[in-house]
């Protein structure tokens, strides 16, 4: 299989990468850094770059670029991919770029789903791409009445055999809802976190727990106002939520009571243990 990749940084990279190491496909990759590009056929992650010209060969197309960015490229290209190709986007929303690239393929008669796999490092770029970032990951897909058996078939295939553990079938609606919780408010969480004084005068004071909240925080901030945006209507209702719950230890704090804060940590504890999983 002819695979293409459009965008090498930390989620492509790690694609071509993984693709390079665990199968015999053909990998073809573009990204807007040269040097990002010369360092990828280096360390073989790709055979060549990807290009006009062997773009309609791409048996399957990966878009690891920002969501706005990711259906002006496929506007832009739409006619040179073949009928016969399969397109994923990459994205952390999905609600803008389903919404967005799927009249294009329906107009050019190519395959398209969105996908997201859940993985990542607080660092971006080729240079933190890995070809384990996959490995024990899930894939989330979101199909649609289009989306034939054969094609899902296909795409399990293939992210298995790359180091994905899983797939997990979802629709926009509720990936961008759910990702909202699990993924975009821990990172505005751990923003703000490191916004006290005290995270400058830490040092011999921190551990686990410190280092657990402020990982993120290393985040691409041009990147990550795109996505909070595109989900500003679920990540705004679970910062409410945040913020009530947060009030609740607050007011139990200065009232110094101490029946309401065991109350309140007990049934944080007990949340958790019924959610399960990490």
């Amino acid at each position: 299989m002819k695979v293409g990749i459009v965008g090498l940084g930390l989620i492509g990279g790690s694609m071509a990468k993984s693709i390079k190491a665990r199968t015999s496909h053909t990998v073809w990759g573009v990204d807007l850094d040269p040097e990002t590009m010369t360092m990828a056929r280096m360390c073989g992650a790709i055979d060549s770059p990807l290009t006009e010209e062997n773009l309609p060969q791409c048996d399957l197309i990966l878009v690891a670029i920002r969501p706005a960015v990711a259906v002006e490229w496929v506007r832009r290209n739409a006619d040179h991919i073949a009928k016969t190709a399969i397109l994923v986007d990459l994205c952390g929303v999905k609600r803008t770029v389903v919404d967005g690239i799927t009249p294009i393929a329906e107009q050019h008669g190519f395959a398209y789903i969105g996908g997201h796999p859940m993985a990542g490092k607080e660092r971006g770029g080729f240079t933190s791409a890995t070809d384990s970032l996959y490995v024990g990951a899930s894939m989330i897909l979101t199909p649609d009445r289009r989306t034939d058996m054969l094609l899902l078939e296909t795409l399990k295939h293939f992210f298995l055999d790359i180091g994905f553990a899983s797939l997990t079938f979802s629709d926009p609606e509720e990936h961008d809802r759910i990702i909202a919780f699990t993924s975009q408010l821990a990172h505005i969480v751990s923003s703000a976190y490191v916004k006290s004084p005290e995270a400058q005068r830490r040092r011999g004071f921190s551990a686990g727990s410190f280092q657990d909240m402020t990982r993120v925080a290393r985040l691409d901030e041009d990147m990550w106002t795109e996505l909070f945006l595109d989900d500003a209507d679920y990540l705004t209702r679970e910062l409410d939520i945040l913020i009530k719950n947060l009030s609740e230890y607050a007011d139990a704090l200065k009232a110094k009571d101490a029946g309401r804060l065991c109350a309140l940590l007990k049934d944080g504890r007990e949340k958790k243990a019924s959610a399960g999983g990490n």
